[in-house]
C-alpha cells in the first residue's frame, strides 16, 4: 500500500511538473496596434509582460513580436491613449486598439515648471515632437522648427555650427540679446547649439505673455522649453543607431560676369570718368576665372548617432552618444561636433524618485575669413589662381587698383584659424509626494563652457598687396560658469467632483559668470599648428586683454490653475525677480498674469450638435521683463592716446577723452501682451484648428540715439530705454488626420503667422534714427526709424529711370552728379530740386507673413514626407550692387541690363555704380524678399519584419532626404534669407552684443543658400 501511495505521489508531482513547465514555456505573440476611432496604425507602443523587465515597441506600421509565457497578460502604453491589460490566454496573436484619452485636449502638454493638460492651457503654447525634428538633415534643433510653427521666424546662417536666429512674434528689442530662452530639462540657456538633435523627446514654444511670464526677466523674446529622451520604467533594453551621410550643393548661385564681360565693364567705367579703357582687347581675356567654382564646394555631411535606454522595476535610463562632420560650402572649411549625454531615474521608492542628466559637448572647427564672400563676389575674373610658372595671380599686374586688390585663392591659402569649444551641463533633482496631493521638487542644473579661437598669420609674399612681413599669434579664450538652483511645491487636487487645483510656489537662484582673455604676439615661427605659443613671440609685442562679468539672480514665483467642470479654466502667476546688473528702484521686477479659458462644447447646450468634437475660448493677459542688456552700460569709458597731450609748465602730459555718453541708469526692457483665441476640433477629431490674436508691446526699449560728433565721443550714440515697440498680429493652424481604405493614412497641416511692427515712441520724438551702413560706400546710411514705423525701415529715394543724355538732365528736377547713365530720381514734394526731402520708405526688413505647409503619408512599409515653407511681405537691400570702390567685378545680371549708350536702358545704370552719386540708397537696391521652398523631402522604406527577425533586429528603415532642394524667388542674390551679420568665431567669443537690428535685411556677405542631400538609415535592436 505505501509503495502504492509512493507512485501516486510521484507521479502527481511529476504531472504538476509537466503542467507548470508547459504553462510557463514561452511562445511568440504578433499583432497589430491601431487607433480605436480612426483605425490608423500606433508606431512606439510599449508592450511589457507583466510583472516582468520583458518589453518591446510597436513599429513604424504599429506591428510587434514579443515571446512570453502563454498564461501572462501583455501591457500596452502609449501617450495620449488609456493603458490596456489583455491576458494572453495561449493565443499566438492579439491585434490591440487603443483608445485614446477623452478627446484631443486631453493630451499633455509642457509648460513652464511642469505639464498641464491641452484643455487646462489658456495661454498660447505650440508643441513639436521630436520625431519631427530628428527626421531632418538640420544639425541644429532650432532650424528644424523651419515652417512648423505659427508665428515663429527661423532664419538659418549656414555657417557650419552656428546658431540660427530665431524670433517669436516678431521683434521686441533691438540693443539686448533678441534670442529666446531655452530651458532644457530644466536648465536656463542662451543657446543650444551643443544639443543634438536627436536627443530632443518634445519642444514646446511659448508664444505669449501668459504662458511666458512665470520665466519673469528672460522670457521677453519668447521662451523654448526643451524635454529630452529618456527610458522608460519597466521596459527592456533598446539599442537605436541613426545616421545620415550626404552632401551639400550650393543653389540659386548668382552668375558673375566673365572676364571679357568684366573688362568691357571696366573700360565704360573708365570712359565715364574720362580716363582711357583700362583693357586694350576685352575679348582676348575669354572666360577667364569663375571664383565662385574655385573656392566653392559640394561639402560632405555626415551624423551617427546611437542610444540605449531601458529600465527596471524602479529605474530608467538613456545613454547617447552623437558624431557631426560637416564641411562647409568653401573648401577649406569644416566643423566636428561630438556629444554625450546621460540620463536617469530612480524610484527610490513609491513616493521618492530623483535623477540627473549630463551633456558633454565637444567641438571643433577649421574657419573660414569672413571677407571670403565678399571677395567671391567682387573679384576680377581677369586674374587668374595660378601664373605658369605657379605664382599667385595678382591684380596688381593688371593695374587694377587698391578696390579689388585680392586673389581668394591666397585669402584662403593663407588664412590659418582654429576655434574649438568644450561644454558640461545637466542637472540633479528629487522629486517627493506627499499627504497625497502634494509634491516637492528640487533641482540643481550647471553649465560650464570654454571657447577657444586661435589664429595664425604667417610670414608671406603672394601678391603685390596679399603679402606679411610679421607674423601674429592671436589666442582668445571665453570661460562661461553659470548654474541654477530651483525649489517648487505643487498641491494638486480635484474636489467635490467638479473642482480641479494645482497651485504651485517656487523659488530659483542664478548665477552666470563669464571671463574672456585675449592674447597676441607677434613673430612667431611656424613650425605645426601643436608648436604655436606666445612666449615664442617678440617679448615687447606681447599683448594681454581681459575682461569678465558676473551676474546674480534671485527669483520667487507662484501660479494656481483651476478649472470647474471641465469647461471653466482660470490661469494665473506671478514672478518677482531680482538681478545684479541693475541698482536701486529697478533691481526688483514683477511680472504678473492671467489667463481664463471656456470649453464651450462641456456645455449642455452643445451635448446634441454633431458639428464640433471640442471647442474652446481663451484669452490672456501678462507682463515679461528682458534682462539681456549689456553689462555695465552706465559706467562710461576714458581713453588716453598720443594724440591727446598738453604742456604745462615745459612738461609733456598725455590727455584723456571720454570716449562714451551713458544715461544715469538702465533698466531691463518690460514686454506686456494679451492674447485671444480658439482650439477646436471636427469630424472625429479629423480636423483641428487654432488661431490666435496678440497684441505685444515693449516698453523702455534700448536704444541707441545719435549725438553730435563734437561731444567728443567715439562712437557718437548715447545709449538708454528711449522707445516703446509694438508687435501685433494673428496665426493660424490647421491639420488633418485621416485613414483610407488600403493601408494607407496621411497628415496634413499648415500654419500662417502674421505680424505688424511699429515704433510707438522715442525719446528722440519724430527726429529720425538713421542706420543701416553694412556694404553702403559714401558714408551713406539706408535705414530709418522713426515713431509710427517698423524698426530699420529702407529709406532712400525712388528712381524713375535712368539719364540718357544731357538734355533729358536738362529737362529733369536739378540733381546733383547726374550725368548719362546715373539713376533719375522722384521729386516727391515737387519743387524742383532733388534733395533729402524726396527721400521715401522703401521697404520692410520685418517680414509680415511666415507660412508653412508639413505633410506625411503612409503606405504599408513606405513613408513620405513633404514639407514647405515660405516668408511674404518682407523686403531685402542688396548691398552687393553697389559695395564698390573701384574695379570690382559685376553680376551678369547686370551686365546683360546695364545702361550703356543712350536708349540700351531705362532701369538699369552704367557701370559707374560704385563710389558715385548712383550708390545713394534708393529702390533699385530694394527687392522683395518673399519666398516659397521646398524645405524637407524625404521618402523612406521600413524592412518587413519577418526578414529581421533572423538577426534579432526590430526594425531598419532606410530613407533619401533632400533639404532646402527647391527655392522660389524673385531676388537677383544668392538668398533673399539675410540673416544678421556673420560675426568670426573669434571675435564672437570676446565681442558683447552689438546694434545689428538696425541693419536687418541688408545683403552684403550672406553665406549662399545651400540645399543638403542625404542617404540615412535608422536601426533598432
Amino acid at each position: 500500500m505505501k509503495r502504492y501511495f509512493t507512485k501516486i505521489i510521484w507521479g502527481t508531482i511529476l504531472v504538476l511538473l509537466i503542467v507548470g513547465t508547459t504553462q510557463a514555456q514561452d511562445i511568440t505573440i504578433n499583432g497589430l496596434v491601431t487607433d480605436a476611432q480612426d483605425k490608423t496604425t500606433i508606431p512606439a507602443v510599449s508592450i511589457i509582460v507583466k510583472g516582468t523587465t520583458t518589453g518591446t515597441q510597436t513599429d513604424a506600421n504599429g506591428r510587434y513580436a514579443i515571446k512570453a509565457p502563454a498564461n501572462s497578460t501583455l501591457v500596452f502604453t502609449f501617450v495620449g491613449y488609456q493603458t490596456k491589460e489583455v491576458p494572453v490566454n495561449n493565443q499566438t496573436t492579439l491585434n490591440i486598439s487603443l483608445s485614446a484619452t477623452a478627446q484631443q485636449l486631453e493630451q499633455v502638454v509642457v509648460v513652464g515648471y511642469g505639464t498641464q493638460r491641452k484643455i487646462d492651457v489658456t495661454g498660447s503654447v505650440t508643441t513639436i515632437k521630436g520625431t519631427e525634428i530628428s527626421k531632418q538633415a538640420s544639425t541644429n534643433p532650432v532650424s528644424a522648427l523651419q515652417g512648423k510653427v505659427a508665428g515663429v521666424s527661423v532664419t538659418n546662417t549656414g555657417t557650419p555650427g552656428s546658431s540660427p536666429q530665431i524670433r517669436i512674434r516678431g521683434l521686441g528689442t533691438i540693443y539686448g540679446n533678441q534670442a529666446p530662452l531655452y530651458v532644457v530639462d530644466g536648465v536656463w540657456y542662451s543657446d543650444i547649439n551643443f544639443l543634438n538633435p536627436n536627443d530632443i523627446e518634445t519642444i514646446s514654444i511659448l508664444k505669449d505673455a501668459s504662458a511666458q511670464s512665470i520665466y519673469g526677466i528672460r522670457a521677453a523674446n519668447g521662451v523654448v522649453l526643451i524635454s529630452t529622451r529618456r527610458g522608460q520604467i519597466a521596459a527592456p533594453t533598446t539599442i537605436n543607431y541613426d545616421a545620415y551621410v550626404g552632401f551639400q550643393k550650393v543653389t540659386n548661385q548668382v552668375d558673375m560676369a566673365n572676364a571679357t564681360e568684366f573688362a568691357t565693364l571696366i573700360n565704360e567705367l573708365y570712359t565715364t570718368n574720362n580716363q582711357p579703357p583700362l583693357f586694350a582687347n576685352p575679348s582676348s581675356l575669354g572666360e577667364g576665372t569663375n571664383w565662385y567654382k574655385q573656392i566653392l564646394q559640394n561639402a560632405f555631411v555626415t551624423t551617427h548617432n546611437i542610444s540605449i535606454n531601458g529600465g527596471g522595476e524602479k529605474s530608467n535610463y538613456n545613454v547617447s552618444l552623437g558624431y557631426l562632420d560637416q564641411d562647409g560650402i568653401v573648401k577649406t572649411n569644416n566643423f566636428k561636433r561630438y556629444t554625450a549625454r546621460v540620463t536617469n531615474d530612480i524610484q527610490v521608492f513609491k513616493d521618492l524618485k530623483i535623477g540627473y542628466n549630463v551633456t558633454g559637448v565637444g567641438s571643433k572647427s577649421r574657419d573660414i575669413p569672413l571677407s571670403i564672400f565678399h571677395q567671391l563676389y567682387t573679384a576680377a575674373p581677369s586674374i587668374p589662381v595660378f601664373n605658369a610658372d605657379g605664382s599667385y595671380g595678382d591684380p596688381f599686374d593688371q593695374n587694377l587698383g587698391n578696390a579689388a586688390n585680392y586673389n581668394p585663392q591666397v585669402t584662403i591659402d593663407f588664412f590659418n584659424q582654429r576655434s574649438q569649444s568644450y561644454r558640461a551641463t545637466g542637472n540633479v533633482f528629487a522629486e517627493l509626494k506627499f499627504a497625497d496631493h502634494f509634491t516637492f521638487r528640487t533641482s540643481f542644473g550647471a553649465e560650464f563652457g570654454q571657447d577657444e579661437a586661435r589664429t595664425y598669420s604667417p610670414i608671406y609674399e603672394a601678391t603685390n598687396v596679399q603679402r606679411s612681413s610679421t607674423s601674429k599669434l592671436d589666442l582668445k579664450r571665453v570661460e562661461t560658469r553659470n548654474w541654477i538652483i530651483e525649489n517648487t511645491l505643487t498641491y494638486q487636487n480635484t474636489f467635490l467632483d467638479n473642482h480641479m487645483i494645482t497651485a504651485l510656489i517656487g523659488q530659483s537662484a542664478q548665477s552666470n559668470k563669464s571671463y574672456s582673455i585675449n592674447a597676441s604676439a607677434d613673430n612667431v615661427p611656424f613650425n605645426s599648428d601643436a608648436d604655436l605659443y606666445l612666449r615664442l613671440g617678440d617679448e615687447a609685442s606681447r599683448f594681454v586683454n581681459d575682461q569678465g562679468s558676473l551676474i546674480k539672480f534671485a527669483s520667487y514665483f507662484a501660479r494656481i490653475n483651476y478649472a470647474f467642470k471641465n469647461k471653466y479654466l482660470l490661469n494665473t502667476s506671478f514672478r518677482i525677480d531680482g538681478a545684479s546688473q541693475f541698482f536701486g528702484n529697478e533691481t526688483w521686477g514683477y511680472f504678473p498674469s492671467i489667463g481664463a479659458g471656456w470649453v464651450v462644447t462641456e456645455e449642455d447646450f452643445m451635448k446634441d450638435q454633431t458639428f464640433f468634437n471640442s471647442l474652446k475660448i481663451r484669452g490672456s493677459w501678462g507682463k515679461v521683463g528682458n534682462a539681456s542688456v549689456p553689462i555695465n552700460p552706465t559706467q562710461a569709458l576714458i581713453a588716453q592716446t598720443a594724440d591727446l597731450a598738453a604742456i604745462f609748465n615745459d612738461v609733456l602730459y598725455t590727455g584723456a577723452s571720454e570716449n562714451t555718453l551713458v544715461p544715469p541708469s538702465i533698466v531691463w526692457e518690460k514686454g506686456i501682451g494679451t492674447n485671444i483665441g480658439f482650439e477646436a476640433t471636427f469630424l472625429d477629431n479629423k480636423l483641428s484648428v487654432e488661431g490666435d490674436y496678440y497684441n505685444r508691446k515693449t516698453s523702455q526699449a534700448i536704444f541707441a540715439l545719435p549725438i553730435l560728433g563734437s561731444l567728443g565721443t567715439v562712437d557718437n550714440q548715447i545709449l538708454g530705454n528711449q522707445a516703446d515697440i509694438q508687435n501685433r498680429g494673428a496665426e493660424l493652424s490647421i491639420g488633418w488626420t485621416s485613414v483610407r481604405e488600403g493601408g494607407l493614412t496621411y497628415r496634413i497641416s499648415g500654419n500662417i503667422g502674421y505680424n505688424t511692427n511699429k515704433v510707438l515712441d522715442v525719446v528722440s520724438g519724430n527726429t529720425p534714427i538713421y542706420a543701416g551702413s553694412t556694404g553702403v560706400t559714401n558714408g551713406y546710411l539706408a535705414t530709418r526709424t522713426i515713431t509710427g514705423e517698423p524698426i530699420g525701415q529702407f529709406f532712400g529715394y525712388r528712381t524713375i529711370g535712368i539719364f540718357q543724355n544731357a538734355e533729358d538732365i536738362s529737362n529733369s528736377p536739378t540733381q546733383s552728379d547726374a550725368a548719362p547713365g546715373g539713376f533719375k530720381y522722384q521729386d516727391t514734394n515737387n519743387d524742383g530740386t532733388i534733395n533729402s526731402l524726396d527721400k521715401v520708405v522703401l521697404g520692410n526688413p520685418n517680414p509680415k507673413f511666415t507660412y508653412g505647409i508639413n505633410t506625411s503619408f503612409e503606405y504599408k512599409n513606405f513613408d513620405l514626407a513633404i514639407d514647405f515653407q515660405g516668408v511674404a511681405g518682407v523686403d531685402v537691400y542688396n548691398s552687393n550692387l553697389a559695395y564698390r570702390f573701384g574695379n570690382e567685378n559685376y553680376t551678369k545680371d547686370f551686365y546683360d541690363n546695364r545702361w550703356h549708350g543712350e536708349g540700351t536702358s531705362n532701369t538699369y545704370p552704367s557701370a559707374n555704380i560704385g563710389s558715385s552719386a548712383n550708390s545713394t540708397p534708393n529702390s533699385f537696391y530694394v527687392s522683395s524678399g518673399s519666398y516659397f521652398r521646398v524645405r524637407n523631402f524625404q521618402v523612406g522604406y521600413n524592412i518587413p519584419t519577418g526578414l529581421l527577425e533572423r538577426w534579432k533586429i526590430k526594425k531598419i528603415r532606410v530613407y533619401v532626404n533632400a533639404q532646402n532642394a527647391i527655392n522660389l524667388f524673385s531676388y537677383k542674390g544668392f538668398s533673399p534669407e539675410v540673416g544678421p551679420v556673420p560675426v568670426d568665431p573669434a571675435e564672437k567669443i570676446t565681442t558683447a552684443v552689438s546694434n545689428t537690428t538696425l541693419n536687418g535685411g541688408m545683403d552684403a556677405n550672406v553665406y549662399p543658400l545651400y540645399a543638403t542631400y542625404n542617404f540615412g538609415i535608422n536601426v533598432t535592436f
